[in-house]
This record gives C-alpha cells, sequence and structure tokens, in this order.
C-alpha cells in the first residue's frame, strides 16, 4: 500500500506503469462519491493495457477507501487535499487528470488551477450541479434485465439496485466488484461532512481550456444526467461530447466497448498534441 501525506491526512493510492521520466506520461485518475480507486481501475485498466508508455495514478479520496479523513469537512477540504496530493505525486512535467461524477466535478477544478500542467481532460458522467434538487435528470429506469441474473438474484434485489440501467451477468458482477468494496470502506462520519458541504467554492471550468476533452454522458442516468453537462462544451473548444443510450450512471460497465473506444480515442489526441 502507497501513502502520499498532505496536511496530515495519510492520501492512499494505486499506481501502474512505469515510473515517471523519460518520456513517460502521467494519468491521474479520480472517482467518485463514496467510492474507492476499484471504480476507476476497473475501467480505466483496460484502456491503457496497449498503451505501455503511461504512469497511472489512482487516488483514494478524504474518508473514502484507506484515506482516513478526521477533519474533513467539505468538498473545499478535499479539493486542497487531493491538488496537494497531486503536486507531490506528480512534481513535475505535464499530466492528464480523469475524474468520474463527483471526481469529474474535482477533475475540472483541477484542470482550472493547474491549466498550463493539465495536457488533457475526461469527465465521465460528471457532476456540473452539486445541489441535488437543481439538476436535470430522468427518471430512474431498467432498459436491460437478463432472465439468468433475475433467477439468481430475484427481483426484489434488482429493484432495489440504484444505478444500473443494464442488468446483466456482466454488469451486476463488474459493479459489486469495483463499486460495492469502495461504499462498504468509506467513512460514513466523513462523507456525511462532505455531503453536507457538496458543493465547492474553487473554480471548475478554465477559461478556455483549449487541450483535449472528453465528456462522456448517459441518456438514462438519473444520477447527474446528461443534459447539464451539455453546458461545459463551449468551455472546452476540444472537446468531444457524447452522449449514450443504454446507459445510465455506470455508463462505462454498461457501453464498454464505446467507453473504451472514445477513451482511448481522446488518449489518442493528447498524445499527438503532446509528444512523449
Amino acid at each position: 500500500m502507497a501513502y502520499v501525506e498532505v496536511d496530515g491526512v495519510q492520501v492512499h493510492y494505486v499506481e501502474h506503469g512505469p515510473p515517471s521520466g523519460g518520456g513517460v506520461r502521467t494519468a491521474v485518475l479520480v472517482h467518485g462519491f463514496p467510492v474507492d480507486h476499484r471504480l476507476m481501475t476497473g475501467a480505466f485498466e483496460p484502456v491503457f493495457a496497449e498503451r505501455p508508455g503511461w504512469r497511472r495514478v489512482y487516488v483514494d479520496l478524504p474518508g473514502m477507501g484507506r484515506t482516513t479523513a478526521p477533519a474533513v469537512a467539505s468538498t473545499d477540504d478535499v479539493f486542497r487535499i487531493l491538488r496537494g496530493a497531486v503536486r507531490a505525486l506528480v512534481p513535475d512535467g505535464d499530466y492528464v487528470v480523469v475524474g468520474q461524477s463527483y471526481g469529474g466535478y474535482l477533475a475540472r477544478g483541477l484542470a482550472a488551477a493547474d491549466p498550463d500542467r493539465v495536457a488533457g481532460l475526461a469527465a465521465v458522467v460528471t457532476v456540473v450541479e452539486p445541489r441535488h434538487e437543481l439538476r436535470h435528470v430522468p427518471g430512474r429506469q431498467v432498459l436491460v434485465r437478463e432472465p439468468a441474473l433475475l433467477a439468481r438474484v430475484g427481483a426484489e434485489v434488482l429493484d432495489a439496485e440504484e444505478v444500473l440501467v443494464v442488468q446483466t451477468e456482466e454488469t451486476w458482477e463488474r459493479a459489486r466488484q469495483e463499486v460495492d468494496p469502495g461504499l462498504s470502506a468509506a467513512d460514513p462520519e466523513a462523507v456525511a461532512r462532505i455531503e453536507a458541504s457538496y458543493a465547492g467554492t474553487f473554480p471548475v471550468e478554465p477559461a478556455p481550456f483549449d487541450k483535449p476533452v472528453l465528456i462522456l454522458v448517459g441518456r438514462q442516468d438519473s444520477t447527474t444526467g446528461y443534459r447539464d453537462a451539455w453546458d461545459l462544451v463551449e468551455r472546452y473548444p476540444r472537446a468531444t461530447f457524447a452522449v449514450l443510450d443504454r446507459a445510465g450512471h455506470a455508463l462505462d460497465i454498461e457501453q464498454r466497448g464505446l467507453f473504451e473506444a472514445l477513451a482511448g480515442e481522446w488518449l489518442d489526441r493528447v498524445e499527438e498534441a503532446t509528444p512523449a
């Protein structure tokens, strides 16, 4: 297990790929709320599998995963600690930042705070409006439910699932492996404090950010929706914006092929724009 200390907080992270230096590119990947790095490794390690020149740093946010947060009380605190961890883990050179949901909100903040060093940004089902009651979201629905999964798990359990739009053996097992452990590991008291001060006061949109950007949203996402994210496009002149049908807040699980293709194309654009 690896940790870096920021303002008295031991920030846990997982690192894959070659060490920095010698033409190696670095990606910092930030999970959603309140899960942990496993959400991001499950989604993105297959994307990086054929890209040996990339170092990947997956951070556990304060109060989540193995990062404790006894004094963290807001998203501003989370962002401050995340930014400090990035400075420590990537002290020199460019890096790209990837965020999912709440992590997308923080990732956009990193790009706004450090536009000269952030060489690319990917935001997947990103939080745009921190206040849940002001989000434009579709109603909860399930598009696919495999009979075999229904027979094995039962309708009551499947009906209680809050995220999956596509309920198949594959999506169910990935959610159990990549989402559930992080939910179990989260510190409920820290999560409650952060949730009570969920909206950050830091800038989240650079003006403008002219590096390669990817914004992915799910047409059936009842958590963060898809409509609010369209407002981001004009702030990112080099953004690809995609709304995927048959996808909710677990877009990377439900539309794995499209997700990996679009994420790979974004990395192609980053590599083209910033030769190693």
